[in-house]
């Protein structure tokens, strides 16, 4: 089943995610690899594709995992939530209708 993983940046943490941004897009690409991976980005702070300094607001990935307990321990070791850049994550079962 697919889930969704709905995260929330501490404000001013842009420097800690740009420092974590290759492990976490490492474990992204895993999943891309293993073909479990829906869609994942984060959330710009401003109305624009690179928001520069204004940063980002959080992420979202949807994802295939096995039951709701692993995609919550996969998100419990999102690198982002490590670093101190997320400050809040929701896990929720998402269940794709279109396209």
């Amino acid at each position: 089943m697919f889930y969704a993983i709905i995260s929330e940046d501490k404000p001013d943490t842009l420097a800690q995610r740009l420092q974590a941004r290759p492990d976490h897009l490492a474990r992204l690409e895993a999943l891309r690899d293993a073909g479990r991976l829906l869609l994942a980005g984060p959330h710009p702070a401003i109305d624009s594709e690179d928001p520069g300094e204004a940063g980002f607001t959080g992420s979202l990935v949807v994802a295939e995992f096995e039951s709701l307990e692993a995609a919550q321990r996969w998100a419990d070791a999102d690198p982002y939530l490590t670093s101190g850049v997320y400050q809040r994550v929701t896990v929720k079962p998402f269940r794709k209708v279109l396209p």
